[in-house]
């Protein structure tokens, strides 16, 4: 690729990640197609009532769903924090609106129509096209062909670009949990990729796999109309089992040793339950199944790589690259930089290191995750690099996120692990919301410097 010069670019995906990308690209003066295989934007904000024909989500065959969304997910971030650095999430005096602070799914999904919009992204994208081939060609560009019904006819189109930018999310192939003995277990399993509602699960023993922000919410919900509900989780402390405070249905164990022909499940805490229902909220698996390079980019116990800086395949840099694989931080700004040093490595602003000094770098960052002992399926876990954003905002030539943006995030994680029921409806740091607002103020003039919080 000769330097200065705009690309054109394919972008997978028109979740967040996908419109920050097309926005940074456009900025930089690339010409842009966003690939979008559902008919609306959003990605995984996208809520559905629909779930996969294949409710634990393993059979290849199954009709994908690309929402994870249950209906009543809040956000487990403060809004904050979580908008585009330029773009303020900010709640809005719409009629359908959702003032708080934590607001439900469909708020952000708002959100980020009014950002296509307002920067004029929507014309970029091409709806209900699905990509289902990615490939370097000989001459150094790359073919992508997709597909697209048109008047019940599927469209076949193939078409080179410079480069591709892959967007394309991480919550739509489910990771199961390996249980000893449930080839024979007579229970029903689900992935809480495919849970919407609590009904279902009415008068039934469920036994909930997982300790993250969804495991804890689903679990407390569901306990308001089943039997009872116990939580298999690898952060269970000693003397588990125990009733969580609150509930008289709800049990936290630790994990599961082994399930059984006569339905039951039992704990390596040396307790057994009789259950109806595994539910895995157990995560996702990287999945680019329309992405070939003969074996060079690889996804192996979900480290996708050799990537550097979670962005850049060693081969293929900079015309092939990722958005939005780190997980453990806040994900529409960190997408912002990521999508801002994608743009202006392409038009040549940027300069990348020596093909010889990025494999140094990676070799590193392995070798310290092994000297840690972090398994690999934890490569893209962002807890343990908590100056990466810093250090993205410096390549771009950008400031770095604000003091109050680091202070609020550690704040709202803290309070999510210690108070799991209350921390989206109390909180305590009303001096960092007075400073975020004072710096939204530069981007919307006429909101208030300390504007009335709602709760």
């Amino acid at each position: 690729m000769s330097q200065n010069s705009p690309k054109n670019v394919a972008v997978i995906g028109a979740g967040p990640a996908g419109l920050v990308t097309a926005r940074e690209l456009q900025r930089e003066g690339h010409s842009v197609v966003v690939f979008e295989r559902e008919n609306q934007l959003g990605g995984t904000w996208i809520y559905t009532p629909v779930t996969e024909s294949d409710p634990i989500g393993v059979d290849p065959n199954r009709k994908i769903v690309h929402s994870s969304l249950y209906s009543s997910l809040r956000v487990n971030l403060p809004r904050e924090i979580m908008g585009f650095r330029d773009y303020p999430f900010v709640a809005t005096k719409k009629p359908n609106g959702d003032p708080r602070r934590y607001p439900g799914h469909r708020e952000v999904l708002d959100y980020l129509n009014d950002f296509a919009a307002d920067f004029g992204l929507i014309e970029l994208v091409r709806f209900g096209t699905e990509v289902g081939y990615v490939g370097l060609l000989e001459n150094g560009k790359w073919k992508v062909s997709s597909r697209k019904k048109e008047n019940d006819h599927v469209v076949f189109v193939n078409e080179e670009y410079d480069a591709v930018v892959i967007c394309n999310g991480r919550y739509t192939e489910p990771q199961i949990a390996d249980i000893p003995g449930i080839e024979v277990w007579p229970g029903k399993q689900i992935h809480s990729h495919n849970y919407r509602v609590p009904e279902p699960f009415r008068d039934q023993v469920i036994v909930v796999i997982g300790g993250a922000t969804s495991a804890t919410d689903i679990s407390r919900e569901i306990a308001e109309v089943a039997k009872e509900v116990h939580i298999s989780s690898r952060s269970a402390l000693s003397g588990t089992p125990k009733k969580l405070h609150g509930y008289e249905n709800l049990w936290l164990h630790s994990m599961i040793d082994a399930v059984g022909i006569d339905g039951g499940v039992n704990f390596q805490d040396g307790s057994k339950v009789y259950a109806d229902i595994i539910l895995h909220c157990t995560g996702y698996k990287y999945h680019f199944p329309f992405l070939e390079t003969n074996g060079i980019v690889t996804v192996d116990d979900n480290r996708v790589g050799p990537l550097y800086k979670h962005i850049f395949p060693l081969n293929f840099a900079p015309s092939l690259s990722f958005v939005g694989l780190p997980w453990k931080l806040v994900p529409f700004p960190r997408c912002e930089l990521q999508s801002k040093w994608i743009a202006g490595v392409l038009s040549g602003r940027i300069s990348l290191l020596s093909k010889e000094d990025m494999i140094a770098d990676i070799d590193a960052f392995y070798s310290s995750l092994d000297a840690s002992c972090i398994p690999k399926r934890y490569t893209h876990n962002m807890d343990f690099q908590l100056d990466y954003e810093d250090w993205l905002a410096a390549e771009c030539g950008s400031p770095p996120p604000e003091k109050w943006r680091k202070q609020m995030f550690f704040i709202a994680r803290d309070k999510l692990k210690t108070q799991p029921e209350r921390y989206r409806d109390q909180w305590d740091d009303d001096d960092l919301i007075i400073q975020a607002h004072q710096d939204f103020a530069k981007y919307i003039p006429e909101l208030d410097q300390v504007q009335k919080l709602s709760r």
